[in-house]
């Protein structure tokens, strides 16, 4: 019934064939572009789009299709990392959170903690810190939004914990594991899906942002950021070099922010009331 209310839901289904279409592309790249996307050609730098390169060269004479394309698959590969993470230690914290009264005060200041910076600011200086790299990239944006997660996570373990169902448990002698295995967490789940859909656009457009300012993958690496970073001398001359990675990145955000809305609307209990 809910997969049934999903596909009915045109936001969502808009925002799944936005990111279908970068999701394809970062999963088939090795077929759907054969040119490597690190080699210098220096005699066809900066070609327009068109012709022997469907979306033009970079300065470097390097085919801008190939390297947007390997660029999305660093994207979703980074985005999938986060949200792996955020899945896991997100929950963790928040399910403890919220359960165990004791360790609620720890974990939350903790939190508010990280909090209190700004996701960008917190993220660059976490990647000063280690180095430019895909590995530490994803550390840091694991580090700045794993809390955000955690909050929303401890929110509902708060009111679920208070639950008919799971005094009853409690009272028939199930242990504090299997009451937050079986009873809490499957039902504190739709909110974090929802969450999770929305951090995942957070951390493509951070990891755009972080390779932007040189603080991401090293380069020859294509990802959407640095092509965009190589490309900003070149605007006026060669537009394409960084307008075509901005479109991309653009359209990936818009699909992962539709998705959330529409699992939101579907999800939610309180808007299906509305509705």
């Amino acid at each position: 019934m809910t997969l049934r209310r999903l596909f009915r839901h045109r936001l969502f289904v808009t925002g799944l064939i936005l990111f279908g279409i970068i999701a394809f592309m970062a999963a088939a790249a090795p077929w759907i572009t054969d040119i490597n996307p690190n080699r210098l050609s220096m005699r066809n730098k900066f070609l327009p789009p068109g012709g022997d390169f469907v979306l033009g060269t970079d300065n470097f004479g390097r085919s801008l299709w190939s390297r947007v394309v390997w660029g999305a698959r660093l994207s979703v590969i980074i985005g999938v990392s986060v949200v792996a993470l955020n899945a896991v230690f997100g929950t963790l914290i928040g399910a403890l959170a919220g359960y165990f009264r004791r360790l609620d005060n720890v974990l939350m200041r903790i939190n508010d903690a990280l909090m209190a910076f700004p996701a960008i600011l917190l993220a660059i200086g976490v990647t000063a810190m280690l180095g430019p790299s895909t590995a530490n990239v994803i550390i840091a944006l694991g580090i700045v939004y794993v809390p955000r997660t955690a909050r929303i996570v401890r929110a509902s373990v708060i009111v679920l914990r208070e639950m008919e169902y799971v005094q009853a448990a409690v009272a028939a002698g199930a242990g504090h594991w299997r009451i937050l295995r079986r009873h809490i967490l499957p039902n504190a789940m739709a909110p974090m899906i929802v969450q999770l859909s929305f951090l995942f656009a957070y951390a493509v457009l951070s990891e755009a942002t972080l390779s932007f300012l040189g603080l991401g993958a090293v380069p020859p690496t294509p990802t959407w950021g640095n092509i965009m970073a190589e490309g900003r001398d070149f605007m006026r001359d060669a537009p394409w070099i960084i307008a075509i990675p901005g479109v991309t990145l653009m359209i990936t955000v818009l699909g992962l922010n539709m998705l959330g809305d529409g699992l939101r609307d579907v999800l939610d209990p309180r808007l299906r009331i509305q509705q």
